[in-house]
């Protein structure tokens, strides 16, 4: 699963070296906070947030089929 979150922001962002993901379970719930350079911050979150809805989408989409629960933040 982390693959894919960081496979989705990679492929948005100018500068896909400085993508970081962490992972963090807090109880049934994981955690995957994506650290880009502040200058990508728009391209992974875009207009009205619909990018950053769009890569939550798709990762609930596939811890559905896998009976997980999991949280994606955006940090810079």
């Amino acid at each position: 699963m982390k693959e894919l979150v960081e496979f989705l922001a990679r492929s948005l962002v100018e500068h896909p070296e400085s993508v970081k993901v962490s992972e963090e379970s807090r109880g049934d719930t994981t955690v995957y906070r994506i650290s880009v350079d502040p200058s990508d911050i728009g391209k992974v979150i875009g207009r009205q947030g619909r990018i950053a809805k769009s890569i939550r989408n798709i990762v609930s989409a596939r811890a559905y089929r896998e009976k997980r629960h999991v949280v994606v933040d955006i940090d810079s």
